[in-house]
């Protein structure tokens, strides 16, 4: 497979709204603006998604604020995955329509929420990302999160995908992986700690107009292997790759590009062990579930059924200069989704 890598900045889509070219790369590149969209606003989709993991303790936190013109969501979740339980805190918004004004770059501006339910903050700092919640439950229960997440300059996966059904449909999407993790949440009394030795962030940034019917497989992860930052994503099912996949492996802040990767499910079944397989060899991988973190919804016209599972990771990924990395026994998450929205 012949991976386009883009070099040049320039601006995201074209005057027909359409993306001016297809391909990956290590950094935003292109300029993204909501306002060159040529499909209807409407369909506009944009959130920052965060997930921490806690591999010793296994538990993870993920923090979302969503965009998506007509809806959008301010959510929290803690994943106990020892103990197979999860948490979650949502505020729905209701046509949002840009009103959140989440920022057209990753790299500038931050992102504050807040009403009398919760507070949620993201906020850029020298060398990090600052990830503060607080949500007033009912029963004095309330959940709140104070995390920084160390970003050295490092490598980033970044990639621009359309549809072939739709030149107006697009995806520009940056997943920034190998951030250590430093900090704390407290839920029920219990307070929750993230070490920068051993814990990791990713954030995973999107912006686009998709079509209405898609499933995609996505998976990521991050390790501390003897004193080396390591975190690979992969991906597949979502629109038209066929200039570039957003395979790629992270090692001391430098990508490694990888060709197609194949998610392998056993009957289809989540909770059975999947294996991953890279067309050159690249990334083999065995992935043991733990815990499947359900979202079912079904409401008129819009519906999610998506499947993130956690899980202990192990194998042979491979540099581009090959070397071999042995990973073993590591917490990470794959998932299988299906929206129609």
């Amino acid at each position: 497979m012949q991976q386009r890598k883009i070099t040049k900045c320039a601006p995201l889509l074209n005057e027909q709204g359409h993306l001016t070219c297809p391909g990956w790369a290590t950094d935003l590149v292109y300029a993204y603006d909501p306002k060159a969209v040529r499909a209807n606003p409407i369909r506009i989709k944009e959130w920052d998604y965060y997930i921490i993991l806690s591999d010793s303790g296994e538990y993870a936190l993920s923090l979302c604020i969503a965009d998506n013109r007509y809806m959008g969501l301010v959510n929290a979740a803690f994943l106990d995955i020892h103990n197979g339980k999860k948490f979650d805190f949502l505020v729905p918004l209701l046509f949002p329509m840009g009103k959140l004004h989440l920022p057209t770059d990753s790299s500038k501006g931050d992102v504050i929420f807040k009403n009398r339910f919760c507070d949620f903050r993201y906020i850029l700092t020298d060398g990090g990302r600052h990830l503060m919640c607080d949500y007033q439950l009912p029963f004095g229960k309330n959940f709140n999160c104070d995390i920084f997440l160390h970003q050295p300059k490092m490598d980033t996966m970044v990639i621009a995908t359309p549809w072939k059904e739709d030149p107006k449909a697009f995806y520009y999407n940056q997943k920034i992986n190998c951030m250590r993790a430093e900090g704390y949440c407290v839920f029920n009394g219990q307070r929750y700690t993230f070490s920068p030795e051993t814990d990791f962030g990713t954030l995973d940034w999107g912006r686009g107009v998709w079509t209405y019917d898609n499933t995609w497989y996505w998976g990521s992860g991050n390790a501390d292997i003897d004193g080396h930052a390591f975190g690979f994503n992969i991906g597949c099912g979502f629109g038209d790759t066929s200039a570039a996949s957003e395979n790629m492996l992270f090692y001391d802040g430098k990508c490694h590009k990888l060709d197609r990767v194949e998610f392998l499910i056993p009957g289809g079944d989540i909770m059975q062990p999947w294996k991953f397989t890279e067309t050159n060899h690249r990334f083999e991988m065995d992935f043991m579930p733990i815990f499947d973190h359900r979202t079912d919804i079904s409401a008129l016209i819009i519906s999610q059924d998506a499947h993130q599972v956690f899980g202990r990771l192990c194998g042979t990924a491979v540099l581009d200069d090959g070397t071999e990395i042995q990973v073993q026994n590591k917490l990470v998450f794959a998932e299988r989704v299906h929206n129609r929205y």
